[in-house]
């Protein structure tokens, strides 16, 4: 495999410095919790080697919810980003062909890259609100077409997607003999509508993946998780991690086990907050002259459009965002996308960092703009 460096991690807040950013708008999470709301208590924690699948009790709280999932079709992994990394693969040889929906988290199409499978994009349009059909899909099936990637509640968007079309999909997959890969990463951030299940629980052929990085604002434990009902696939995915790292941190577990069990009080206190800043985001983008949006349903991310009346210098704009403003987005390169759009993240930045960061944003597009007087 070869790898190569991703933008969106070159040009990421930790590689810029926090302390160099006023106002984080590029964050595709809550924001970052601290140790003492864990209410967790590491005195008398053996340091061994942890359960290969990962932690028995944590494995049960992930899966408590629901009503096929067992502790035995979840594998516990170093964030989402080794779920992904793990299921990709293990699944796709040069040999196989991939079919991914774009725009996408970079780690769903590079991972594939670097391993030199042929790729089919489903690319989701602005015209069609991001969602796309199961034609779209079919078209692209191939002889080897081995997996599906789709991510849902979708990022950079903060789209759902739709029921019959992921009803018509799984129908699709078992038709075809393909697994069905499901980023969920963003299933918790429901703070508009009711937790849906895994959708794991649907099919054999579904592959979920969830961590706690994003909704619980829990990224610097690095855990996730990947959920299976194929016990083939199972012990596919624990060879993997087997050889990557043998087992997770025990002290990364036992916070994530902490955190699970405050599940209601953790998630109530970032959906309060997600709610006011989405009602700020929602009011500043509807009266906007140069911006537009399709309104997300969940999550902490939209993905903010110019519109075609705005004659902007594009790289200019981004430089001084941060170079003047201290202010940071995520640019639309990041997910294989052009730079007309870029990725507000609404959930990280406290209330007034979000206000003084879409004022920051209408100053710097009134420097670039060619259009505005």
């Amino acid at each position: 495999m070869i790898y190569k460096r991703m933008p969106i991690e070159i040009e990421s807040p930790e590689e810029m410095g926090y302390g160099n950013i006023q106002f984080n708008l590029a964050e595709s999470s809550v924001k970052d919790i601290n140790i003492n709301e864990l209410e967790a208590n590491l005195n008398g924690l053996v340091l061994n080697y942890g359960d290969h699948r990962g932690d028995q009790k944590l494995r049960k709280l992930i899966c408590e919810n629901s009503e096929k999932i067992q502790i035995e079709n979840v594998l516990v992994c170093q964030a989402a980003a080794m779920a992904l990394f793990i299921v990709n693969t293990s699944l796709l040889t040069v040999a196989d062909h991939l079919i991914v929906i774009r725009p996408n988290y970079a780690t769903n199409i590079e991972t594939p890259k670097a391993i030199n499978c042929e790729i089919s994009y489903v690319d989701l349009l602005f015209e069609n609100g991001f969602q796309p059909n199961i034609a779209q899909i079919e078209s692209k099936i191939q002889p080897n077409t081995k997996l599906i990637s789709i991510t849902t509640p979708h990022n950079p968007t903060g789209i759902v997607l739709n029921s019959t079309f992921i009803n018509e999909l799984i129908n699709l997959a078992k038709a075809k003999n393909i697994y069905l890969l499901f980023d969920e990463t963003y299933r918790e951030l429901n703070f508009q509508s009711e937790l849906k299940p895994y959708f794991a629980e649907k099919s054999s052929q579904v592959i979920s993946i969830c961590s706690l990085s994003k909704a619980y604002g829990l990224p610097g434990i690095r855990i996730g998780w990947i959920i299976t009902q194929d016990k083939t696939l199972y012990y596919k995915f624990l060879a993997a991690k087997e050889q990557i790292i043998i087992c997770n941190s025990v002290v990364d577990e036992y916070l994530a086990y902490s955190a699970l069990k405050l599940r209601d009080k953790l998630l109530s206190k970032h959906h309060l907050t997600l709610k006011t800043n989405f009602s700020i985001t929602k009011k500043w983008i509807e009266n906007h002259t140069y911006l537009e949006w399709i309104e997300p349903e969940v999550g902490a991310v939209c993905f903010v459009k110019f519109k075609e009346n705005l004659k902007i210098n594009i790289d200019g704009f981004y430089t001084k965002l941060f170079e003047e403003f201290g202010t940071i987005v995520g640019p639309g390169h990041w997910f294989e996308e052009t730079d007309k759009y870029f990725r507000l993240g609404f959930g990280y930045p406290l209330e007034f960092e979000l206000t003084n960061g879409l004022k920051a944003i209408d100053a710097c597009i009134q420097l670039n703009s060619k259009d505005l007087q």
